[in-house]
């Protein structure tokens, strides 16, 4: 209990208000003494402590001395204290230890640096001169990995910025470990230093794995009104036979949907870490009632993807694909924008069915294109690790465009920040920004209707439904934008230790919507009027809540539970359709 005494606390207590008097210039404080006394009825415990504070010291001069095995002018940069400064020993220690630190980077693992203090008593002042005593340059004797039981040992050896035979660099230990500990299928990583017995100059560095879940393997079958009988199954693993390898196949078959995909991905294609990733989806999907208007949509994409590192942190990317699509709409079902698309883009044409039983005709318009998608990018990332990263942000983007030559040309713009920012122990905030943008290009009247943009969900702005958020058809249904604009920022929660790598608990204050620029596309609210999806700072949607992850062998899955802030609430009689909320959301995904 708090209030119980012990001798390890009381040590412990002194230490802090002696470290709260020399932080503070008071260099020859000294604890005078300390009495405990215990009460007459044995139940209390009476605590005396006399100080002697001195005056406040000033720092007169600082010098370096000793053998210099790095220039002493970078040395002297890391000083944190300067003459004329309030004497303060948190200032010295944390400039001791970044002159270790530095020659640490150099090999000289065990260098030592003495700050010893002459005072003036009559001035109040203190002469502080460093001692740097660097030792004897360490070298890497052998590098080993512990409880990596599935992945490959060479996978591992490839992230490491040690190497064997070089000299041993703080730098470049805690770099390794940093690369290690982002591969998807690794928990955590620690590493520590083990002297070669006989040899001064020698270590040997072990580094200690534990393994996360790399696959994910999942199927199922279910049956509904809209869908009659469905199939699906899905195989992700990141680390395929250990090789660091990223496979992944998704199967769904029902009876109007049918998505079949599969993409490779080899990170180190060459010793330069030049990354490809190749995939190839077919869909064939027939959108009813449920989720949006009535649109038929069969889409072949086929493409390569290269990604150069630039640096230590930072990839360009470059990369091309194939698509041939087929879109169909109907005159009763579909939105109206989708039907003025078809009819105004690739190869349009239209069919006429005849319905015997009630002697109706319907005409179905449609459209067939190809297309040749050029795609470029740029990503810096200096996360401490993928999965539940608390260090480190990340920037991602990417341009691509149709080529010259292709039935429809358009482009599409995307954008992503995040940010970690450590606030009080372990609190942490975290800032996400995403800002996606396409545009139509010569003759084509606007973006694809599968290329447009859907807000609301887990990915965007919780507690609104998922994907119903910015402009809707003449039925009420999300027909996407051209624009979406999404904030996500987060307090994340302490965790035990435990569970830190595998699951997060966080406050969100969630802020974005989806808009449609320019005046090709017109949407109608309930009343036939026109309503306008154009960016205004007001329509931007807020909400705020508790989140929860957890990685499991299935996926992710992530909880919320939010309150809209500025909903908009819908009346068939007034104009404008309202927005649809979602207290508690549920989603599954992959992690890798």
């Amino acid at each position: 209990q708090d209030d119980r005494y012990s001798r390890e606390s009381l040590q412990g207590d002194l230490e802090k208000i002696r470290n709260y008097y020399m932080d503070r210039g008071y260099a020859n404080f000294q604890l005078a003494s300390t009495q405990v006394a215990i009460a007459p009825e044995k139940e209390d415990i009476f605590i005396t402590v006399n100080i002697d504070e001195g005056q406040v010291y000033k720092v007169s001069q600082i010098k370096l001395a000793g053998t210099f095995v790095v220039p002493q002018a970078q040395l002297e940069q890391l000083l944190l204290i300067r003459p004329g400064q309030t004497f303060n020993r948190k200032l010295i220690t944390s400039s001791q230890e970044l002159m270790q630190n530095r020659m640490g980077r150099d090999g000289y693992a065990f260098a030592k640096v003495e700050p010893v203090p002459t005072a003036d008593n009559a001035n109040h002042t203190v002469a502080l001169t460093f001692f740097i005593d660097p030792g004897n340059r360490v070298y890497v004797r052998n590098i080993s990995f512990a409880g990596a039981n599935r992945i490959n040992d060479e996978v591992l050896r490839r992230e490491m910025r040690q190497l064997e035979g070089g000299w041993l660099s703080n730098t470049s230990l805690e770099r390794s470990k940093q690369r290690i500990q982002r591969l998807p299928y690794v928990k955590s990583v620690e590493f520590e230093t083990t002297p070669v017995a006989g040899s001064p100059d020698l270590v040997d560095v072990s580094y200690k794995i534990e393994e996360g879940p790399a696959s994910q393997l999942s199927g199922g079958i279910g049956y509904s009104e809209t869908y009659r009988f469905m199939l699906n199954g899905s195989y992700a693993d990141a680390d395929f036979l250990g090789t660091g390898q990223r496979i992944a196949v998704n199967l769904n078959g029902g009876a109007f949907s049918k998505v079949y995909s599969v993409s490779h991905t080899n990170p180190y294609t060459n010793i330069d870490n030049l990354q490809r990733t190749i995939s190839v989806s077919y869909s064939d999907v027939t959108q009813f009632v449920s989720s949006s208007s009535n649109f038929s949509s069969r889409t072949l994409t086929f493409g390569p993807t290269w990604a150069y590192p630039i640096a230590e942190t930072m990839y360009l990317r470059a990369g091309a694909a194939f698509e041939s699509s087929q879109l169909l709409t109907n005159q009763l079902g579909s939105a109206l924008q989708a039907q003025q698309w078809v009819q105004q883009n690739g190869h349009p044409y239209n069919r006429i069915a005849h319905d015997d039983q009630t002697n109706n005709e319907y005409v179905f318009y449609g459209s067939n294109f190809k297309s040749v998608e050029l795609v470029t990018g740029w990503d810096w990332d200096t996360r401490n690790r993928t999965l539940f990263a608390d260090r480190g942000m990340r920037h991602s983007l990417s341009f691509s465009a149709t080529v010259p030559g292709s039935d429809v040309k358009y482009w599409i713009g995307n954008y992503t920040f995040l940010r970690y920012v450590p606030v009080y122990r372990a609190l942490t905030l975290s800032f996400l920004a995403g800002v996606d943008y396409g545009a139509p290009l010569g003759s084509t009247t606007a973006i694809p209707p599968y290329r447009q943009f859907f807000g609301g969900g887990p990915d965007s702005v919780r507690s609104f439904r998922e994907s119903r958020l910015g402009p809707k058809d003449q039925f009420g249904n999300p027909y996407g934008g051209n624009l979406r604009i999404v904030s996500q920022n987060e307090l994340i929660l302490p965790m035990p230790s435990k569970w830190a790598q595998t699951a997060r608990v966080s406050a969100f204050f969630d802020i974005g919507n989806v808009f449609q620029t320019g005046n090709k596309l017109k949407f109608f609210g309930p009343d036939g009027t026109q309503d306008y999806y154009r960016f205004a700072t007001k329509d931007l949607k807020r909400s705020v809540g508790l989140a929860v992850q957890w990685l499991a062998p299935l996926g992710l899955f992530r909880f919320s539970f939010g309150v809209p802030l500025n909903a908009r609430h819908g009346d068939p009689q007034l104009h404008g359709w309202g927005d649809e909320t979602e207290g508690f959301q549920f989603s599954v995904g992959n992690a890798f």
